[in-house]
């Protein structure tokens, strides 16, 4: 599984004109599920994106993580983020899960961030959505996790 993660002030989604999903200061995580994703890696996935230290301390340095200062976290299905771009000028989407095995994980993945963390919220698989957030610093990073890890 991949995920791009940024550390916002705001984060929100809006599907037909409503908001679905929306948090204040916390990570918006923008998932993609790949053919040989697995549970365990949605597992390690979500595991990394709680405790990922990107967030400052008392002395101003990257030291704490989400669960640490208990912000907002914001699951968003991102099918786009596994694209293999590496040639042309057209994205091959080769590398991505097959839509019933990324809706399956992603939806396990839900079940795993509610049972485990008290703020989250999540974008909707497979509809038009338009994502907005405020960057803050800006700090963003992808994180990779595959069956094996």
């Amino acid at each position: 599984m991949l995920t791009v993660i940024q550390r916002v002030t705001t984060a929100k989604v809006t599907v037909n004109h409503r908001v679905i999903a929306e948090i204040n200061t916390g990570i918006l995580a923008l998932i993609a599920i790949e053919k040989n994703d697995d549970e365990k890696a949605a597992q390690r996935l979500l595991e990394r994106i709680l405790n990922y230290r990107i967030f400052a301390d008392d002395n101003d340095r990257m030291n704490l993580s989400l669960k640490d200062v208990q912000a907002g976290l914001l699951l968003v299905p991102q099918f786009t983020l596994a694209a293999d771009t590496e040639k042309g000028n057209r994205p091959s989407f080769t590398c991505a899960a097959a839509p019933e095995k990324a809706l399956r994980l992603f939806v396990y993945l839900q079940t795993l961030a509610t049972e485990t963390y008290s703020n989250a919220q999540f974008g909707e698989f497979g509809a038009d959505m338009q994502v907005s957030l405020i960057n803050n610093g800006p700090v963003t990073f992808m994180l990779r996790t595959s069956p094996k890890n």
